[in-house]
């Protein structure tokens, strides 16, 4: 779609549904896709992070640098010296959107039903080992871990801690976070209408704010909107027309532009980390002899998707984590895979994979061609033709596979697939290497189906290290591990971009889980 019909495009969209824009107290964001859920507990899309960091509260709050931690609904914590108790005194002021008042029950009830097995949360290890969450006092709670975890009050800044009312989830059963959601965040839930648009209104009595903000609450603006539009040129047009005031969501190519226009700006931060990557299901017969992952993941070409697609806004990316992450081990910076065209065909040959009469490789009679299962949306189209085109010049022929966000997670904690395209963030190698890769973590969101004890020992063991050299030692073992084996095509690692109108005052971009916006308390018009 070209600049002019996208301009018309979201015109007629927008004109449906804000209808008083003019009274400037509705800030519209455009995104490309939509989450599955919003339950905190079941989802791990930034889609919906985004939404949840604005509804809801967690107990502490991570700064700008993405290493200090800051108060939140706890004004206090301590930690025994041992590492294995944390006690959190909570503010006496905070209030769910329904006007009741939150409590240390609150806090408990929502850890709790976090780490139970019930609930099936694939993100439940980011809680630690936990011996027991209790209630000392109306405000007083006690956390107490089995063994040591290294990151836990970085962990308790996140989505998946944020305190939710046990009423609420038991009133809405399976719709919990899919029709309702009562949180004590700076907005509340109004109506969510999957695939178009989630609306949220101001929680006007919120003055509880994370110091980082400017604004402690509560929020400058009554309303936002979160709507989806997943063609990019038309995001583009949103925004340099007014009818959207910010997105992180912004076409490559149109980051000159918004710099250009008078009434748009781009802030940007380089804090965090956002790495693009695909796995390999690597129990699949199509993608589990090491060999053939090693030698499609020298075909494809990072510096030139970073370019063509990304026009240099991009860093190529040969690791699974960036090399500025904390923890990363230098010594595989020589051991990384890079693009070689000849040296993978010639792994191929060498292997057995044979070229047919079409210039596809087979084994054993069969034609190599995995199923790679990942996301609607221009970014993910775009990348996935670029990685099918260049694995055709080594004779693999990838069928790929696109889904809406709504579906899409489902589909992707299935054994249906060969590869998959996915994005995260992270801030150091255990946060991403303990998501990915423990065993228990299977079918998702260790998708690629990795199950080795030895790995699962090196986690534990950076999990429970007091020492920072002996974490950074434990979690370097296992990147090495898996750097080794291909497991992933490491594609490119992106920096928070988010472009904005002129009419919004100049704001802070956070890393948090890539939730560039975080709370939306400092989002304001100008006067």
């Amino acid at each position: 779609m070209g600049m002019r019909a996208a301009l018309g495009a979201f015109a007629l969209a927008a004109a449906a549904v804000m209808p008083v824009m003019a009274q400037a107290q509705t800030v519209t964001i455009v995104r490309e896709v939509d989450s599955d859920r919003y339950d905190p507990h079941r989802s791990t899309a930034r889609g919906a992070s985004e939404v949840l960091f604005m509804m809801a509260d967690t107990l502490v709050s991570l700064d700008f640098d993405m290493k200090t931690i800051k108060p939140g609904l706890a004004e206090s914590w301590t930690a025994s010296p041992d590492g294995l108790t944390y006690v959190f005194n909570l503010r006496k002021d905070v209030k769910f959107c329904d006007g009741k008042a939150m409590k240390a029950d609150d806090v408990v009830y929502s850890m709790k039903r976090w780490i139970n097995p019930e609930t099936k949360s694939p993100v439940r290890w980011r809680a630690g080992k936990v011996a027991d969450i209790t209630a000392k006092d109306d405000y007083t709670v006690e956390y107490k871990l089995k063994e040591p975890f290294s990151e836990l009050l970085y962990q308790l800044t996140q989505t998946f801690a944020v305190v939710i009312d046990k009423d609420n989830v038991e009133k809405l059963g399976a719709d919990f976070g899919v029709k309702g959601f009562n949180g004590t965040g700076p907005f509340c839930w109004v109506d969510w209408q999957p695939r178009n648009e989630m609306r949220l209104k101001r929680h006007d009595a919120y003055t509880w704010g994370p110091p980082i903000s400017e604004n402690r609450g509560p929020a400058s603006v009554q309303e936002i909107v979160w709507k989806i539009v997943p063609e990019e040129n038309t995001r583009l047009a949103a925004v340099m027309t007014g009818q959207s005031q910010v997105t992180q969501y912004i076409p490559y190519s149109g980051f000159r532009t918004l710099r250009n226009n008078p009434a748009t700006k781009v802030i940007e931060s380089r804090e965090a980390f956002w790495t693009y990557f695909i796995g390999f299901k690597i129990d699949k017969a199509e993608v589990n002899d090491e060999t053939l992952r090693r030698a499609i993941v020298m075909a494809v070409d990072q510096a030139a998707i970073a370019k063509n697609l990304y026009f240099g806004e991009v860093e190529p990316a040969y690791s699974y984590i960036s090399q500025q992450a904390l923890d990363w081990n230098k010594g595989l910076d020589p051991e990384l895979i890079k693009t070689n065209l000849a040296e993978a065909n010639k792994l191929l040959d060498q292997a057995g994979f044979a070229k047919g009469a079409d210039g596809f490789r087979q084994r054993n009679g069969k034609k190599i061609e995995p199923v790679l299962y990942t996301f609607t949306g221009s970014t993910w189209q775009k990348l996935a033709e670029a990685v099918q085109g260049d694995l055709r010049k080594i004779g693999v022929d990838v069928k790929v596979q696109l889904f809406d966000a709504t579906v899409a997670w489902g589909k992707l904690a299935t054994q249906e697939f060969d590869m998959f395209g996915m994005s995260y963030p992270y801030i150091s190698a255990g946060d991403a290497l303990n998501l990915y890769f423990r065993s228990a973590n299977t079918p998702t969101p260790n998708r690629m189906n990795w199950k080795d004890a030895t790995t699962d020992q090196l986690l534990d063991k950076g999990m429970a290290a007091l020492k920072d050299e002996e974490r950074a030692a434990a979690y370097g073992e296992v990147l090495a591990q898996v750097h080794k084996a291909a497991v992933w095509i490491p594609l490119y690692h992106e920096p928070m971009k988010i472009g904005y109108s002129s009419k919004l005052a100049p704001f802070k971009a956070h890393n948090i889980y890539g939730c560039g916006l975080y709370k939306g308390l400092d989002i304001k018009f100008l006067k």
